[in-house]
């Protein structure tokens, strides 16, 4: 019998994919991805937040239809998506960084909460619509600072503006699914991941392009919380799982609420010094100042629990974090040594894909 999660690019061959947020990390990846599986790709989202940035040195854009706009501005999203016509739709488009949101709380509220009332709003009248799938993130949980892993039927919630805007969001699509995206007429889900790495990533207040800048630049890398514990898995796990989600959803074969943990094997769930240690092995290493925590303060332990997508979908990484790391370090290798960005991306796809077959 054929194995979901190796057949999850066929729906998308020729289908109209809106990717809001394209211009960033994780939405730049899944849009290459599409792209290479077919899809006519229409991307909405500002400009990209960063200088280097996934999105022009990957040669993201000609991949994609892309439009410049604001999500919180809802008439240009309805119109937008009213020119579109999506059949298919995944939402990235966020404010995603814990400390910006302590900065620009009304900013994050507004994008991550409005911004998907403004998205889901606009294709309640899409008669084309096959499916829309919601990244949150695996801060949505009411963290209890505890050592077991958070299942999607735990309490969420949020302590900062992030956490607590992304916890929003899932009620919003949770009201808009009862409300007007009832089963099995058009699946409206939402999937939480864990701390992505891979290549491209520039954000700021992020480990890995923290540890890149500082091998770049020859400065120090100041370190907050070394003993932190998160779920660290490669882009490409997290978008496989998006793409496999949809593909099962569209296909009626997904029990379940609607919400869907992502996240790496519990040997991954290591502590940030863990990660740095590992970065250093494969030559990527700077000099380490540790900070005291300011008050802004981040989770110390956040884990996830993927038996569900494991189960339901057959989903799992097909990279370990030794080997995440090893891609991620040598795709910002290649970028310094200004080779084919672009295609570069692309064979770490088409590489990734392969190595489904064995998982």
């Amino acid at each position: 019998m054929t194995k979901k999660h190796l057949d999850f690019g066929r729906p998308y061959a020729g289908r109209r994919v809106l990717v809001t947020g394209h211009t960033g990390f994780k939405g730049g990846w899944l849009s290459l991805w599409l792209q290479q599986l077919g899809a006519e790709v229409h991307g909405i989202a500002l400009p990209p937040a960063t200088e280097p940035s996934l999105f022009a040195t990957a040669q993201v854009e000609g991949a994609v239809n892309s439009r410049t706009l604001d999500i919180r501005n809802a008439e240009a999203v309805r119109q937008a998506v009213q020119e579109i016509r999506p059949e298919i739709v995944f939402h990235l488009a966020a404010q995603p960084l814990v400390r910006l949101s302590y900065r620009a709380p009304l900013e994050t509220f507004d994008t991550n909460v409005m911004g998907t009332a403004n998205l889901l709003d606009a294709c309640c009248d899409q008669d084309e619509l096959k499916g829309i799938l919601c990244i949150t993130t695996d801060k949505v949980y009411a963290n209890q600072e505890w050592a077991w892993p958070y299942r999607e039927t735990d309490a969420i919630g949020g302590k900062d503006p992030y956490s607590a805007s992304k916890a929003a969001m899932e009620h919003i699509v949770a009201s808009y699914r009862h409300s007007y995206f009832k089963a099995p007429s058009i699946p409206l889900l939402t999937a939480r991941g864990g701390n992505v790495i891979g290549g491209g990533d520039w954000s700021e207040d992020r480990l890995v392009p923290d540890l890149m800048r500082a091998v770049l630049d020859q400065t120090p890398l100041t370190i907050r919380n070394p003993a932190s514990i998160r779920p660290w898995q490669h882009v490409l796990g997290l978008c496989h799982g998006y793409l496999l989600l949809m593909a099962c959803a569209m296909a009626g074969d997904t029990p379940g609420d609607g919400a869907w943990n992502f996240g790496p094997e519990a040997t991954d769930n290591v502590t940030v010094a863990s990660v740095l240690e590992r970065f250093a092995e494969s030559a990527v290493a700077a000099e380490i100042r540790y900070v005291p925590t300011d008050d802004k303060p981040e989770s110390a332990i956040l884990t996830l629990d993927s038996s569900k997508a494991r189960r339901e979908l057959g989903w799992r990484p097909a990279l370990d974090l030794n080997d995440a790391i090893d891609w991620t370090a040598s795709w910002h290798a290649a970028a310094a040594r200004n080779e084919d960005m672009g295609q570069l991306t692309i064979s770490q796809i088409a590489a990734y894909t392969a190595r489904l077959e064995s998982v």
